[in-house]
C-alpha cells in the first residue's frame, strides 16, 4: 500500500478550501443584474385559495415581479413529481395528487409556496411578501399518521381516506403458518419519530435566462444535478436538456434532503425568464428550511417476532403506516417499501416475512429519503423486537442473535435480497471483545451504588447499498436507471482529470476518488483533479445518496482505468518497440518483461498525445477513457454496533458512557474518512433517539418545532467518544469489493440507545425522542407500579 493509494489514510484535499472560508456555495456566487426570490408560504395547514391580493408597488421598493400558480399554469410548467411507482395490493397503482410549484387553488401543509416575490435585494422581497393579501378558506386538517384514514380532511381528491397505497410483500400463508406452531410470540407497537434534516447549508438556486442563447442556468444545493435537470425538462417542461445548465458547487451537507427536486430551484429558473433573463437567487431561512425541506422517518408500525423452544426465529410480521406528508416528494413512496420492508430479515434467517404497508397523506411537509431511507426504520423494528424477544425468552441478547444470524452465502431472504456476503458472528464477536460485555454487570452494580441505572443494548443491522442494478430497480417502480458513470482524462504531462455523475456534499470523494487514481496509475495524487456537478462538463451520473459513490461510483472509474491503462500499454509497447503482451505496469511505471526498457506513466501520456510513434490508424491519438457500471447486486455492508447508558433516577437525564461499532464495509479506501462518516452517523441517530423529534399541533396544524429553540439537535455533551473496529468481508458485486459506508451509523444507533435505556429502566418500549422528562416520567410510573 503507497501512502496515498487505496487504504491509506490520506487527510482530506477538499478540507484546504472549506476551513480557510475558500469553498464556492451556491449563495457564494452573484451574478450581473441578480435579484432576489422570497416566497409567500401559507400560513394554514389545509386552505382553499379565494383570493390574492398584490399592491401597487412604490419605485423605492424594489419589486421586481410577483409571480402565483396562475402564471405558473399559463405557462404550462408542469408540476413536482414523485419517481418510483408503488402498485396497492390489489394492483392499483399509487394515488399522486399533483404538486404544482406555486400552489393552485389549495394549500396543504404550512409552508406550502402560495406566491413568490422577485426584488432588488432579499430585504425588499421579504418586506413586500409580508404586503400580498391572501383570503383563504380553511378546511379540516390531520398531522397524525395514525389518524390519516379517518380524518374527515381529504387532502387531495384522487386519494380517498387520504390513502396513497395499501402494500404488502412476503408470503402471508407461509408467515400465518409459521406463527401457527410458534412456541413463543413477542409482540411490539414500534413508532419511527417525523425527523427534520439539517444541514449545515441551507437550500438555494439562483436561476437564469439567457435569451440570446435560449438557455438557462441553474445553480443548486443538489446531490444529483443531472436527474434535477433531467426532471426539470422532460417533466416540468421548462427546457429541453440541451438548453439547460445545472451547477451544483460545493454543497455544505445533504444527508438525503437535497436528492430532491424542489419548487423553489424551479421557481428560480422559469422566472428568470419571466423577467428578461435577470438572475434570480434565492436562499432558505433557516425556518423555512424546517418548513419546505422534506422531512424524513414517520412510522408507526405493530410488529411481531414468533420463535420456537429454542428461540429460533420462525416468523416475521408487521403492519406499518407511513406518513408521505402532504405530497409525494421525488423518491417518497419508495423509502417505506423496497428501501424498509426488503431489510426485514436483518442479519437473521427468518424463513418466513409478511410485511403491510399503508402510506398516507397528512397535511405536513413532504416526507422522502433521510439518512439511510427506510433502512434504519427496518433496523429498528428488527432490532428492537429482536432484543425484546431475547428478554421475554430470558436468552441473553447477543446469544439470541448469535443463535439466528445468517451463516452462509449467499442467502436468499423471504423479502427479495440476496445476502452476498457477509460474517455477521465476527462483528459480533469483536463488538463484545472490544465492549467488554463480559464485565458489564460489574458496571451496573457500580452505577447502581452512584444511584445510576446502567443499561447495554445491541444494534446488529444490515443495510442495502448502491441502489442498483438497473433492471431490478426498474421492475420494482423505479423511474430512472442507477448505474454510474465515469470519465478519466490523462493530459499530455501526465496529469488526471477525473469527471464523475457522483457528487460530493462532504464525503470526500476528491480525496477517496484521487487515492482510487494514484493507486492504479502510480500518479501523484496531487497531480488527480475530480470535477463533478456540472452537467455541461460531466457526462450524465445519477448522483450520490444510498452510500453508492463507492462501490458504483468508484468502480465506474475503475473500468475506466482499465481503459486508460489497456491504450497505454499499447502506446507503449509502440514506443519501446516490443510486443504488448510483454508490457508490465507497476508502480506507475510500463516496462518490457525480461529487460531494462522501462517508461514512467507521465512519458507514455506524452506520447499517446504527440503520436510519432505509433500507427493512428490502428491507435487513436490521446488518453481519455470513460466507462458506465451497473452493478449486479445490491451491497450489503452490516455490523455490530453496542451502546452503554446511565440512566439519573431522580432527574430522568441519561448519558452514553460507551459506544462500540464494529462494522463491515468491505474495502476500505480511507479508514479516516470512513471514522469520520460513522461518527457524524452514530451522532445523527443518537440525535433522533434522544433529543430529535417532529412536532405539528394536532388542533392547528402548525410546526411547533420550526426553530433551534424546540428542535434539539445532538450536541457534543450527548455524544461519548466511539470505539471503532471494523471486519471486511469482500462484496462480489464490484471489483474493489466495496459496500458503503455513509448511512450505517444513522441505521444502527437508534436501536442501540433504545435497547440500552430499555435495558437500564427495566421495561418494553419508550417513545423516541427520549428526553429527561420522558424517561422521568417512566421512572415514575413504575415506581407508583411498585408501591
Amino acid at each position: 500500500m503507497s501512502d496515498t493509494g487505496i487504504g491509506a489514510r490520506v487527510k482530506r484535499k477538499e478540507d484546504r478550501r472549506f476551513i480557510t472560508g475558500k469553498g464556492q456555495y451556491t449563495d457564494d456566487i452573484n451574478l450581473k443584474d441578480q435579484t432576489y426570490a422570497y416566497f409567500v408560504r401559507s400560513p394554514h395547514a389545509h386552505a382553499t385559495i379565494k383570493s390574492i391580493k398584490v399592491p401597487k408597488w412604490k419605485p423605492e421598493e424594489g419589486v421586481v415581479a410577483v409571480f402565483t400558480g396562475e402564471d405558473v399554469a399559463e405557462d404550462k410548467i408542469g408540476g413536482l413529481i414523485c419517481g418510483w411507482m408503488i402498485h396497492s395490493k390489489d394492483g392499483a397503482p399509487m394515488k399522486a395528487g399533483p404538486h404544482p410549484i406555486l400552489a393552485q387553488g389549495k394549500v396543504r401543509y404550512v409552508g406550502d409556496h402560495v406566491a413568490v416575490v422577485i426584488a432588488e435585494s432579499k430585504d425588499q422581497a421579504k418586506a413586500a411578501a409580508a404586503k400580498i393579501n391572501v383570503t383563504y378558506g380553511v378546511l379540516p386538517h390531520v398531522v397524525d399518521v395514525a389518524k390519516a384514514t379517518k380524518s374527515k380532511a381529504q387532502i387531495h381528491d384522487v386519494a380517498p381516506d387520504n390513502t396513497v397505497f395499501e402494500w404488502s410483500l412476503g408470503d402471508k400463508a407461509s408467515t400465518e403458518a409459521a406463527f401457527q406452531r410458534a412456541h413463543h410470540v413477542t409482540k411490539l407497537d414500534i413508532v419511527n419519530n417525523r425527523l427534520i434534516p439539517n444541514a449545515m447549508e441551507p437550500r438555494a438556486a439562483i436561476g437564469s435566462y439567457d435569451s440570446g442563447s435560449d438557455h438557462y442556468t441553474l445553480y443548486t444545493t443538489s446531490q444529483n444535478p443531472h436527474v434535477a435537470r433531467l426532471v426539470i425538462s422532460a417533466f416540468h417542461g421548462l427546457a429541453p436538456e440541451h438548453k439547460l445548465r445545472v451547477i451544483a458547487p460545493d454543497v455544505g451537507g445533504g444527508f438525503g434532503s437535497k436528492i430532491f427536486i424542489y419548487a423553489e430551484e424551479v421557481v428560480c429558473v422559469w422566472a428568470s425568464k419571466r423577467i428578461g433573463g435577470r438572475p434570480i437567487k434565492w436562499t432558505a431561512e433557516r425556518t423555512e428550511s424546517f418548513l419546505a425541506d422534506a422531512h424524513g422517518r414517520d412510522h408507526v408500525t405493530q410488529a411481531e417476532l414468533a420463535m420456537d423452544e429454542q428461540g429460533h426465529i420462525l416468523g416475521l410480521r408487521c403492519h406499518t403506516i407511513a406518513g408521505m406528508g402532504a405530497y409525494l416528494s421525488t423518491f417518497a413512496s419508495c423509502v417505506p417499501t423496497y428501501l424498509y420492508a426488503t431489510l426485514l430479515s436483518g442479519q437473521y434467517a427468518i424463513p418466513a416475512i409478511y410485511a403491510e404497508v399503508d402510506a398516507v397523506y397528512t397535511n405536513t411537509a413532504p416526507v422522502d429519503a433521510y439518512r439511510g431511507a427506510g433502512r434504519p426504520e427496518a433496523t429498528y423494528v428488527v432490532e428492537r423486537i429482536v432484543e425484546t424477544a431475547a428478554r421475554e425468552m430470558k436468552i441473553d441478547p447477543a446469544e439470541f442473535r448469535r443463535r439466528n444470524f445468517v451463516k452462509s452465502f449467499p442467502h436468499q431472504t423471504p423479502v427479495i435480497m440476496t445476502y452476498d456476503a457477509g460474517d455477521y458472528d465476527a462483528s459480533l464477536r469483536k463488538a463484545l471483545e472490544i465492549a467488554d460485555y463480559a464485565g458489564f454487570q460489574a458496571r451496573k452494580a457500580a452505577a447502581a451504588k452512584k444511584g445510576k441505572l446502567r443499561g447495554i443494548g445491541f444494534a446488529n443491522y444490515i443495510e442495502a447499498c448502491g441502489i442498483a442494478p438497473s433492471a431490478a430497480v426498474g421492475s420494482l417502480g423505479a423511474g430512472v436507471g442507477l448505474w454510474e458513470s465515469a470519465e478519466v482524462r490523462v493530459n499530455p504531462v501526465g496529469t488526471v482529470e477525473v469527471l464523475t455523475g457522483s457528487h460530493s456534499h462532504g464525503q470526500g470523494h476528491e480525496t477517496t476518488f484521487a487515492q482510487l487514481v494514484s493507486d492504479r496509475l502510480g500518479v501523484d495524487i496531487n497531480s488527480v483533479a475530480i470535477v463533478h456537478g456540472d452537467t455541461d462538463k460531466v457526462q450524465f451520473g445519477m448522483g450520490t445518496y444510498g452510500s453508492r459513490s463507492g462501490a458504483v461510483g468508484m468502480t465506474a472509474i475503475s473500468k475506466a482505468l482499465d481503459k486508460v491503462e489497456a491504450k497505454a500499454r499499447k502506446v507503449a509497447a509502440h514506443v519501446m518497440e516490443a510486443a504488448e503482451g510483454d508490457i508490465e505496469f507497476k508502480n506507475g511505471s510500463f516496462s518490457v518483461k525480461g529487460t531494462d526498457k522501462k517508461m514512467a506513466f507521465g512519458e507514455v501520456a506524452l506520447a499517446a498525445y504527440v503520436a510519432h510513434k505509433f500507427p493512428t490508424s490502428e491507435i487513436e491519438p490521446g488518453l481519455k477513457e470513460s466507462a458506465f457500471h451497473d452493478p449486479s447486486n445490491f451491497t450489503f455492508p452490516a455490523g455490530c454496533h453496542i451502546c452503554e447508558v446511565e440512566i439519573d433516577s431522580d432527574t430522568g437525564v441519561t448519558e452514553i458512557v460507551n459506544w462500540t461499532a464494529v462494522d463491515d464495509f468491505g474495502t476500505i479506501i480511507n479508514p479516516m474518512i470512513v471514522e469520520g462518516q460513522v461518527h457524524g452517523g452514530i451522532t445523527q441517530g443518537i440525535g433522533q433517539a434522544l433529543t430529535e423529534g417532529c412536532v405539528y399541533d394536532s388542533d392547528s396544524g402548525q410546526l411547533l418545532t420550526g426553530s433551534y429553540m424546540d428542535y434539539c439537535m445532538p450536541r457534543a455533551k450527548d455524544v461519548p467518544s466511539f470505539k471503532l473496529g471494523f471486519t471486511e468481508t469482500k462484496c462480489p458485486s464490484n471489483p474493489l469489493g466495496m459496500k458503503g459506508c455513509g448511512e450505517a451509523g444513522a441505521i444502527a444507533a437508534p436501536a442501540a440507545v433504545m435497547n440500552a435505556m430499555t435495558n437500564a429502566l427495566d421495561v418494553k418500549d419508550l417513545p423516541m425522542p427520549a428526553s429527561p422528562h420522558i424517561v422521568w416520567k417512566q421512572l415514575q410510573a413504575t415506581k407508583m407500579a411498585a408501591e
